[in-house]
């Protein structure tokens, strides 16, 4: 063992002989409060995958109409119940098509819906089978439900038709076709739709018709069936330039247009003359829902009106909750005796009764998003005020807090600037968490009827919502898409919160996890 105390002095060396001993100038930054925090919370993979589908969800709801060729006032009594399209998941079955069960007749309208301009509503035959009662053939069609509308009636004045026969001549495109011969002249009183151009196997038929002949297979034989008159140009009739046959020696035109006292009525192919009003063809990424809006748009404009109501919702619940539970936490006694009594006395109102007699009674005055504004906020802000209270209760007798209180530290900085940035994680936690919250009982009170924000220009999520449950069976769509958005808006803001709460946490400063 080495004997310490008889150590030769040639072995000490002197570590500095020249200079002052100081520490070492730091070469890196120090790192803030908020500078740790982010770093934290780029840790949490899932927070910030959440945090990167809130963003897209609110670029979705602030750009999409502004820039979308449709508006939720935009309405379409024969675009309803469209599918959705989009040419980019067309190969994943996204391109408008439905599945449809139809009889003979019913096989041979839908076939027949095109076949004038050479193409058919149903786009494909997925099976057949017959009847073991009836003896009748029951097809399974995939059908198109753009091309379904097919043609329409339509009462043009005489400037629109005559802008109308200009387009048709200068772009070679058809818009008007000849009107079907069982077509009444008394046009208030059509026995036909405007799809039933051929010869039909029971005349009587008002709305779908069987073809009066089949080949051997089955399929329809399509023979034109149109109103032919003579003295075209002039009297009731009227003939347009491009495709007016003659009949032989007879002289007889296929009407296409019927006069009548403020102009003509006329029978349209739908998909062109809705490119004749709009300048484009109907293309519905989400499909259209029960009004013929598109639901693309109107989920946009609802998600745009729902996020940023929630987020005034938590900012004015924040505001007011952090002053209550500040002043009850950190004076205590009396103040916090009287006060917590307060907030109890309003918490045990509930929210349901408080939103319902604002709607009732507020909302005739102000409207009814203030109104709602108002019963969220009514009670809103208790649950963000105890969370306060806990956490000033927890912090205000701290070591640090009583040092503070001993130099002279006055109250608003023992509040602000030693207890509240220790209590900020869990302030902010409850603050985001209040968005899905505030979308969640939104679309509840929309659901039941309770609250209405729909209006000719404006609609919700809960509004959509509440009238795609109706259609969810036969129309899953208008459901489905609304769906999907508030469940990925509430999970996300789950775990964003998650994410910040860890990150604000002060007793992870500086951890490497």
């Amino acid at each position: 063992m080495m004997d310490y105390n008889n150590l030769p002095k040639d072995k000490f060396v002197f570590a500095r002989r020249e200079g002052k001993i100081a520490d070492k100038k730091l070469d890196t930054k120090p790192v803030g409060y908020f500078r740790d925090a982010w770093r934290r919370f780029k840790k949490n993979k899932s927070s910030v995958a959440a945090a990167i589908i809130i963003i897209i969800l609110f670029l979705y709801a602030m750009i999409v109409p502004l820039v979308s060729h449709y508006k939720v006032s935009d309405r379409d009594g024969y675009y309803k119940f469209l599918r959705p399209r989009s040419k980019v998941f067309s190969w994943l079955g996204w391109d408008g098509c439905m599945n449809q069960q139809e009889s003979q007749a019913g096989y041979d309208y839908y076939g027949a819906i095109g076949f004038e301009y050479g193409t058919s509503a149903i786009r494909e035959v997925r099976g057949s089978e017959v009847d073991p009662n009836t003896g009748n053939t029951i097809y399974q069609l995939y059908i198109d439900s753009y091309e379904v509308v097919g043609f329409t009636y339509a009462d043009l004045v005489q400037e629109e038709y005559d802008a109308l026969k200009k387009y048709q001549n200068d772009t070679g495109i058809q818009v008007i076709y000849p009107m079907p011969a069982n077509y009444k002249t008394d046009f208030v009183a059509v026995s036909n739709g405007a799809n039933l151009w051929y010869e039909l196997a029971d005349e009587s038929e008002t709305t779908s018709g069987e073809a009066k002949d089949h080949d051997a297979e089955g399929h329809p034989i399509y023979v034109a069936n149109y109103l032919k008159k003579k003295n075209i140009n002039y009297g009731q009739y009227d003939s347009l330039r491009i495709n007016a046959a003659g009949d032989g020696d007879n002289g007889q035109y296929y009407v296409y247009a019927v006069k009548n006292q403020t102009g003509y009525h006329v029978r349209v192919l739908y998909k062109e003359y809705y490119n004749y009003l709009h300048g484009y063809y109907a293309n519905h990424v989400f499909g259209t829902n029960q009004h013929g809006q598109d639901i693309f748009v109107c989920l946009a404009h609802g998600a745009r009106l729902s996020i940023l109501f929630a987020i005034a919702v938590s900012v004015l619940n924040l505001i007011i909750g952090v002053v209550y539970g500040a002043v009850e936490g950190y004076y205590g006694g009396a103040i916090d005796l009287i006060l917590e009594r307060i907030s109890e006395i309003i918490g045990d109102i509930p929210f349901i009764v408080v939103a319902s007699l604002f709607q009732m009674h507020l909302a005739k005055k102000v409207g009814p998003i203030p109104s709602l504004l108002f019963a969220f906020v009514m009670t809103g802000w208790i649950g963000i005020a105890y969370r306060v209270r806990t956490q000033f209760y927890r912090f205000k007798n701290q070591e640090y807090v009583l040092a503070a209180r001993t130099l002279g530290a006055s109250d608003k900085r023992l509040i602000f600037r030693h207890i509240f940035p220790n209590a900020i994680g869990t302030i902010i936690t409850s603050t985001v968490l209040i968005i899905p919250g505030c979308l969640y009982s939104e679309s509840m009170l929309t659901y039941l009827g309770i609250v209405n924000l729909e209006t000719s220009g404006r609609t919700s999520v809960g509004t959509l919502l509440s009238h795609g449950q109706t259609y969810m069976s036969t129309n899953p769509h208008i459901l489905l898409f609304p769906a999907i958005f508030i469940s990925l808006l509430m999970i996300a803001f789950n775990l964003f919160g998650n994410g910040l709460r860890d990150a604000f946490n002060p007793s992870l400063r500086g951890a490497d996890e």
